[in-house]
């Protein structure tokens, strides 16, 4: 059993590394067990989602000190929290006393985190502050106690956390994104909408989905297509952290206004899709942005925390009721292709198919180079 998992993994890690040396006209997809493979998945969340910079959500869901909410990554309970300081912490929300759950709710106000099985009691940095009848404990200083602060950064107002602590800053390897996304002004925009779901297909699905223009014509004849339609989708050359494409409107759609005094008319004419890798999709438009933190759930199974931000700041405004109704409907009809996606790749006459050119799947070869750079058979895993 174990020599065929091994050789599935090693197959796919050796598909990965000759892609990267195929030119750009012989794109092609990964071979099905890439989205169905078990194994492969929990070699993603070793080498992929416990190295790199994950996004866990927005700031907008914890705008006061001692808001948090709480996540999973990797098998890793997680607990962001806004400071007293009004600093973000991203902590380890597992007790330091016999490695319980400390907070259990999903999101909330609190002055401290008490974990409820022994009323271990910390701060909202982390911090012990009091472990009931532990004092003359011979083992125990609670001065140097606490719950471990995870290296996070704050970026256009969503939070990334690195779980290993070893990824280089991230903000220096978007610069030429910053530079893409300035004039939109990202972090004006207030969090209007978010929510959570789980859908039935491997995360990599929904992420080569999320950054491709050209489903939009088929999957959304009614809701993006006579909008944003697949014609006029534009790519924009990615670096190895990122990639991109402009998904340009329908000149007979109205203007998506209000717009940012320092947008350009161009800017105001597109909405800029991008992926940074591995799994946060985000689409910038003049008016709204929608984002979608990704992480995987089973092999079969991807994990969705998403939501909706924008100039306005009331979410029961009418328009912004509308947009959010919009991006739901559209959303809907990705996850009805990608479950029956998923269950197509589980097919023994599949292997693999041609990619559309660059400015309809560009994005995927980029994608496909990404996951080849960091899983790929020449890579020394440890």
């Amino acid at each position: 059993m174990f020599d065929r998992q091994a050789s599935e993994i090693d197959k796919l890690r050796q598909e990965l590394s000759e892609l990267q040396s195929l030119s750009r006209d012989q794109a092609r997809t990964m071979s099905p067990s890439f989205y169905t493979s078990d194994d492969f998945t929990a070699l993603e969340n070793e080498h992929v989602f416990r190295k790199e910079w994950i996004c866990l959500g927005h700031v907008g869901e914890i705008p006061n000190p001692g808001d948090f909410f709480t996540t999973e990554l990797a098998g890793e309970q997680l607990l962001i929290s806004r400071g007293k300081d009004d600093a973000v912490h991203v902590l380890s929300n597992v007790c330091r006393h016999r490695g319980n759950m400390v907070e259990t709710a999903a999101s909330g106000n609190r002055r401290s985190f008490v974990c409820q099985y022994h009323a271990w009691t910390y701060d909202t940095d982390g911090q012990l502050k009091t472990a009931p009848l532990m004092k003359t404990a011979k083992n125990f200083d609670s001065k140097t106690c606490r719950l471990p602060n995870l290296p996070s950064e704050v970026w256009n107002n969503f939070i990334f956390v690195n779980l290993s602590g070893e990824a280089e800053p991230l903000a220096p390897q978007l610069k030429t994104l910053d530079g893409l996304l300035k004039n939109y002004h990202n972090d004006e925009r207030n969090l209007l909408f978010n929510d959570e779901a789980v859908w039935n297909t491997n995360w990599k699905n929904l992420t080569e989905n999320f950054m491709e223009g050209y489903h939009i014509f088929a999957t959304h004849p009614k809701t993006l297509q006579p909008m944003t339609p697949t014609q006029l989708c534009k790519k924009v050359p990615g670096e190895e952290r990122w990639s991109a494409y402009l998904s340009y409107y329908d000149a007979a759609y109205p203007p998506r206004g209000p717009f940012h005094e320092d947008m350009t008319e161009d800017e105001q004419n597109h909405t800029v899709m991008f992926n940074i890798f591995p799994s946060f999709v985000v689409a910038v438009a003049a008016n709204y942005t929608l984002y979608l933190c990704l992480r995987p759930a089973g092999a079969d199974k991807v994990a969705i925390r998403w939501g909706i931000s924008g100039f306005k700041s009331d979410p029961n405004d009418p328009e912004v009721v509308d947009y959010i109704n919009l991006c739901k409907a559209f959303n809907g009809e990705d996850r009805e292709k990608l479950e029956t996606l998923q269950k197509g790749q589980n097919s023994r006459f599949y292997h693999h198919g041609p990619l559309a050119p660059d400015d309809l799947e560009g994005t995927i070869w980029d994608f496909l180079h990404y996951m080849g750079r960091t899983l790929g058979a020449d890579r020394d895993l440890g």
